[in-house]
């Protein structure tokens, strides 16, 4: 029987790999997000946009309370090809008792889209969740209307398991329908090889 995630686990943590180390997420990052994150595209399907310094100030503060809380883990995404901070990415979330995590708040600058960036941090999340974690499921969501995002989930093995509606309330007052994907820990093995393989 799985155990639930060690609370010890649920803590800041670099993952590197070939393309791209996720390194911890801290207010010193702000500057170099800031003229990534000030692409208005980004947010479009976000509930909290975060294109001026003021708002992205306080988009990494929610995502380090979260990390004081132990409920996600976040990360800045720093391409190896330049050196240069890419995007963000986190561990969101984070259900220790069931084992269960979200990767999410993803975004990238243009430069670094359709690259192995992306990839490969999945593949370095979802490695370290499965495989350090002890997680038995990883959740992936988007908006139900992110046609290219629920490609992207479904290309790195997402399964698809229904639309929440009314999930979100977006920041011009609408509600989102939300598009759940999950990937479990017995479907892994397989998901991991194909990545690999992309990768390779």
């Amino acid at each position: 029987m799985p155990a639930p995630i060690d609370p010890n686990h649920i803590a800041p943590v670099t993952l590197t790999g070939r393309f791209v180390r996720l390194e911890p997420l801290t207010l010193g990052h702000l500057d170099a997000l800031l003229p990534l994150a000030a692409e208005l595209a980004i947010w479009r399907w976000m509930p909290s946009p975060a294109a001026d310094r003021a708002s992205l100030t306080r988009w990494i503060e929610v995502a380090l309370e979260g990390a004081a809380a132990r409920t996600a883990i976040p990360f800045a995404t720093v391409s190896l090809a330049d050196g240069q901070v890419a995007g963000s990415t986190r561990f969101m979330n984070i259900g220790a008792h069931d084992g269960r995590v979200e990767i999410g708040a993803t975004w990238l600058g243009a430069a670094y889209r359709r690259t192995p960036v992306n990839t490969e941090a999945k593949l370095l999340m979802m490695a370290h969740a499965f495989e350090v974690m002890g997680a038995t499921r990883v959740e992936l969501k988007t908006h139900a209307l992110n046609a290219q995002s629920r490609a992207a989930i479904e290309r790195i093995g997402g399964r698809f398991e229904g639309i929440h509606r009314k999930h979100m309330r977006m920041a011009d007052g609408t509600m989102r329908d939300t598009a759940w994907y999950s990937i479990v820990d017995d479907e892994w093995p397989a998901v991991k090889g194909r990545l690999e393989a992309r990768l390779g």
